[in-house]
This record gives C-alpha cells, sequence and structure tokens, in this order.
C-alpha cells in the first residue's frame, strides 16, 4: 500500500491512463460521418471501425489474463500506454479503411491491457476501506472523456480535419506514458503470489488452471452471459448513433459536440447518484429503471422515431439509461468472484465486454446500409434487436442477484459456529 500523498499521485495518473484511454475509443464513433467523407468510406461500414478495436481489444485481454500478472506493474502499463500512442496516431494517417481498421486493430491490442493494468494498480495501491472511492475517482474518466474530449475533438476535427484528434490525443497519451514512467513507483507486490513458497520460483501453469477454474463455474458464466447481453444492446447502436442523428434526424455537424457535452453532463450526474439506489434497493430493481428507459428510447428514438421528438433528449436518454444498467450490473458482478479471483474475472470481463461489443458494431454494419440521400436504412432493425437484449437484460439480473445472495450466505455460514463459540 502507498502513503496517501503518493497513493493521491498514483490515482491521478491512472486516472489520466483511463481518460486518455477512453477518449480514444469514444472519439472515433462521433466521428464517423468526418471518416467516411476524409477517406471514402460508406457509412454503414463504419461499424467495422468500432468492431476492429474492440474484438483486438478482446483477444489480447483473453492472452493478457495469463502473463500481465507476472510483470511490474509500471513496466506494463508503459509497454501498453507506448502501443496505444502508436495506434491512435496511424489513425491520423490512414489513407481508405484498410488503413484505419489497421490503426485500430494496434490501439485496441494495447487499449485494452492498458485498462485492466490501470485497474489492478488502483486495487494494489488502495486498501479495501477506500477501494470504492478511488474506483470511482478513476472511473469518472468516462464523464470527462464525453464531456471534455469528444467536443474538443469533433471541433478539432471540424477545423482541421479528421487527422487532428488523432494526433492530438496520441500527443496528450505520449504526456501521460512519460509521467507514468517517471512518477510511478515499481509496483511488484503482487508477484509474490506468483512465486512457489518454499524456494521462490515462478509457478508454471497456475495462472491457466486457476483460469479454467474460475470460467468453468456456473454463476461465473451467467455473469459473462449478463455482460455480453448488455454489450450488445449498446453496441448496436452507439457505433452509428452519430451518423443515424446527422442524416436520418438532421441534426447540423457543428452542434454535435453539444449533444455529447449534455450526454456526458448528465452521466456523470445519473453516476453520483445510482449508488444510493443501488444501496438501497440492489442492483435488480435499480436496473429495472435503466432497462424501461433504454427500451423506451431505442424504441421511440430509433426503431419508430416520434417526430418532433429533440435529438439532444433522445440521445441524453440513451447514455441515461445505458450508464443506469451498466452500473447496475458492475455493482452486482463485484459480488460473483472471491477475492482472490477479482482480478481474473475483471480480465475476462473485459475482454467478453470488447468482443461483445465488436460482434454488436459488425453485426449492425452488415444490417444497416447507406440509402441514396445519405440516410441510414435498416436502424428499425437494428433498435429491435437492442431492445431485445436490452429486455433479456432484466431477468440474467435477477437470476445472478439471487444466486449471488446463495452464494454470500453459504460462504458466511462456516463461519457461525466460530461466532457462537466465542
Amino acid at each position: 500500500m502507498a502513503d496517501a500523498r503518493s497513493e493521491r499521485t498514483i490515482l491521478l495518473l491512472v486516472a489520466a491512463v483511463q481518460f486518455v484511454n477512453l477518449l480514444d475509443v469514444m472519439m472515433v464513433m462521433p466521428l464517423g460521418p468526418d471518416l467516411a467523407r476524409g477517406l471514402g468510406i460508406a457509412v454503414s461500414d463504419l461499424g467495422l471501425v468500432g468492431g476492429s478495436y474492440t474484438a483486438a481489444a478482446a483477444l489480447s485481454g483473453v492472452a493478457a489474463a495469463l502473463f500481465l500478472d507476472r510483470f511490474d506493474r509500471r513496466a506494463a502499463l508503459a509497454v501498453a500506454m507506448v502501443g496505444l500512442v502508436l495506434g491512435t496516431a496511424a489513425g491520423g494517417l490512414a489513407t481508405g479503411l484498410p488503413t484505419l481498421l489497421a490503426a485500430r486493430v494496434i490501439a485496441g491490442a494495447f487499449g485494452g491491457p492498458a485498462a485492466a493494468i490501470s485497474l489492478s494498480i488502483v486495487a494494489d495501491v488502495t486498501p479495501p476501506e477506500r477501494r470504492g472511492k478511488a474506483m470511482g475517482f478513476v472511473m469518472g474518466a468516462y464523464s470527462f472523456a464525453a464531456v471534455l474530449g469528444v467536443p474538443a475533438g469533433l471541433e478539432l476535427a471540424r477545423r482541421g480535419g479528421f487527422q487532428v484528434p488523432f494526433f492530438a490525443v496520441a500527443g496528450l497519451g505520449l504526456l501521460v506514458a512519460g509521467l507514468a514512467i517517471v512518477l510511478l513507483p515499481s509496483l511488484r507486490g503482487h508477484l509474490a503470489s506468483t512465486r512457489d513458497p518454499l524456494d521462490g520460483a515462478q509457478v508454471p501453469g497456475s495462472a491457466l488452471r486457476e483460469l479454467r477454474a474460475l470460467v468453468g463455474r456456473p454463476l461465473v458464466a451467467l455473469s459473462y452471459l449478463t455482460t455480453a447481453t448488455l454489450m450488445m444492446a449498446s453496441f448496436l447502436i452507439i457505433p452509428n448513433i452519430s451518423a443515424y442523428v446527422q442524416g436520418n434526424l438532421g441534426y447540423p455537424r457543428e452542434r454535435l459536440g453539444l449533444l455529447y457535452l449534455a450526454g456526458g453532463a448528465l452521466t456523470f450526474v445519473v453516476m453520483r447518484t445510482a449508488g444510493p439506489m443501488l444501496d438501497r434497493f440492489g442492483a435488480f430493481r435499480t436496473s429495472l429503471a435503466g432497462v424501461a428507459l433504454l427500451a423506451a428510447v431505442l424504441y421511440a428514438g430509433f426503431h419508430a422515431y416520434v417526430p418532433g421528438l429533440p435529438v439532444i433528449g433522445v440521445f441524453a436518454a440513451f447514455m441515461t439509461g445505458t450508464t443506469i444498467c451498466n452500473i447496475s450490473y458492475s455493482t452486482l458482478a463485484s459480488k460473483v468472484p472471491l477475492p482472490s479471483e477479482r482480478a481474473r474475472f475483471a480480465s475476462i470481463q473485459s475482454a467478453v465486454q470488447h468482443l461483445a461489443s465488436a460482434l454488436a458494431a459488425i453485426l449492425s454494419a452488415r444490417m444497416l446500409r447507406e440509402l441514396p440521400d445519405g440516410r441510414l436504412g435498416g436502424m428499425e432493425g437494428v433498435a429491435a434487436l437492442a431492445i431485445t437484449f436490452t429486455l433479456l437484460s432484466s431477468p440474467l439480473f435477477l437470476w445472478i442477484e439471487r444466486r449471488v445472495a446463495v452464494e454470500l450466505a453459504s460462504r458466511a455460514r462456516p463461519l457461525e459456529p466460530l461466532a457462537r463459540g466465542r
């Protein structure tokens, strides 16, 4: 554990890493129409751009779960950040769809592990009684990326072309990587758990055996299924939302940053208020509010657009519903693994998130088509599928919550005789 001052410095650095990582992902989707115009890409193929990143992040997440814990966190983070910077900068040098996809694959291959390492560092340096607050601080980077980063990236693209945001994020990432290398202490305390207690040698194959045991448990498998369901519901829409509101709903490009500013600010408020709701009502009942809102806005805003419905209201409602569902599930999922399994569980969960996101983005790209007038055709079917996944998440929430309650009770039961004997 670090002292208080060092802990604050580390958390600030980790939050900065998360900000760059999230901004790299989030800015590409609203830049879709700009990329289409600048590189001659069909609007209906934009889902492939987001899907290539998430597919690469998913594959690297599975691989990283086997070896990341065997290296100094600082060194591992430095390598991941440098790779992310190179992949992001390559996006600004893209000349067409193939080169852009290659750049996003490189960024995803390093961005996924960078996120996993960042959260591992938080757990390494903060005691359990402060870890929730620390995680909340670091995850707040999502809101800042939406409120500050995405509008800034859109404005840079409007003034200087789609290449400028890629280079700007790469430059910021290089600065953050340098600060992390200089200011982060060496973090090697976790390495003791991978060594033989008798001779200190590395224990071969132990990570693979532990990983198989984890993913083989029914409750863990059910949890990963719920992760995939929620990601499919969101990422059928997210990669195409910028093109949809501009082409189908007539929202002006110059005001696109306002959507992300309003949506990000609202998400920040939701993240601050959802915690007390979860503590009071539980994950399942809290998630019902998100499911109902998300299903309603998917129907009224995307499946059968209601004339006169404000675009900014559709966008804000979509982000709010998605945020409530995701926060509810993250809270519930944190209770699934044993304390000794949390890092492995989170690594595979991240891989499942990226894989499901990639599948949804690619599926939506195949279902959509660009019409002669610039609108996206096929959004009705994509929205209907997203509604199906959204509604499917509710029984999964309930099932997991009940199974978790049973498991927590069974874990506590052996301690009861000892407590009575004291």
